[in-house]
């Protein structure tokens, strides 16, 4: 009986040890010099605030894998099927075509601290929200650009 609990302890240890944070996969992925990289900081989003209202925001990222080799396209499905972060939630999810979207949220104090979208298939992105959103905020947000537009 005690070899038993040894043995499901270490399968226990092994899927953490392969599970990663969203901090993670944007740590891992950023840093390939063959994705696009495009992040939008706290002074621009300010500037932008005077011309467009910015909801709260005050950054963005975006990661996209267009000019990536299949390799690292498939190692981010798999990192995705990986991620396991207990400060996310998920709020939506999509799958048509080929292609998995998926939408999750950190929410502190009843306001949206990020909003990270993963998509993957044929256009393989992750783009990060941050900032203090009101959930309300997202909702007119796709209620207003629901059909793409």
């Amino acid at each position: 009986m005690k070899r038993y609990f040894v043995i499901l302890a270490l399968i226990l240890i092994c899927q953490a040890g392969n599970s990663q944070t969203m901090n993670d996969l944007f740590k891992e992925f950023s840093k390939i010099e063959q994705i696009n990289h495009v992040k939008i900081g706290n002074i621009t989003m300010k500037l932008a605030s005077i011309f467009t209202e910015t909801m709260g925001v005050n950054g963005i990222e975006v990661i996209e894998f267009s000019d990536c080799r299949n390799e690292i396209k498939e190692r981010f499905v798999k990192a995705i099927k990986e991620l396991k972060d207990p400060d996310f939630e998920t709020m939506l999810t999509s799958n048509e075509k080929g292609s998995r979207t998926k939408v999750m949220v950190r929410i502190e104090k009843d306001m949206i601290r990020e909003l990270v979208v993963l998509t993957t298939g044929s256009r393989n992105a992750l783009v990060r929200i941050k900032g203090k959103i009101k959930p309300s905020d997202v909702n007119k947000v796709m209620i207003d650009h629901g059909n793409g537009c």
